[in-house]
């Protein structure tokens, strides 16, 4: 069973919520949560992924933040402490940014780190 997580793993800007709020309002499944993980792959090592989800997954923890709900499973919960999701708008292009505390060397492309 999934563990509700009282002190935040993970954060989420307002910014980043209103958007994960207005993607999961375009989604036809009606997804309940944010996926937040890390996977391996990438030159550095790891790599960040995101999806909807309807269901909580035993292992996951559940972070409810900013009226939103999140997924880390046990795997990710470690590099993922003190990480923060963002909402970045700029000329550049858009997108959400994982700010996270834990890296300690990410590869030139910014796609992938690793964490001691």
């Amino acid at each position: 069973m999934a563990t509700e997580q009282t002190t935040k793993m993970v954060t989420v800007t307002e910014k980043a919520a209103a958007k994960i709020k207005e993607f999961m309002s375009e989604e036809g499944e009606q997804s309940q949560y944010l996926r937040v993980y890390v996977q391996g792959g990438g030159c550095s090592g790891l790599s960040y992924g995101m999806g909807f989800e309807k269901t909580a997954e035993e292992d996951d923890t559940v972070i409810e933040e900013s009226g939103v709900k999140l997924l880390v499973d046990s795997y990710s919960q470690d590099h993922l402490n003190g990480a923060s999701v963002d909402y970045i708008e700029s000329l550049m292009g858009s997108g959400f940014k994982i700010n996270n505390p834990n890296v300690t060397k990410s590869c030139s492309c910014g796609h992938s780190f690793s964490t001691e």
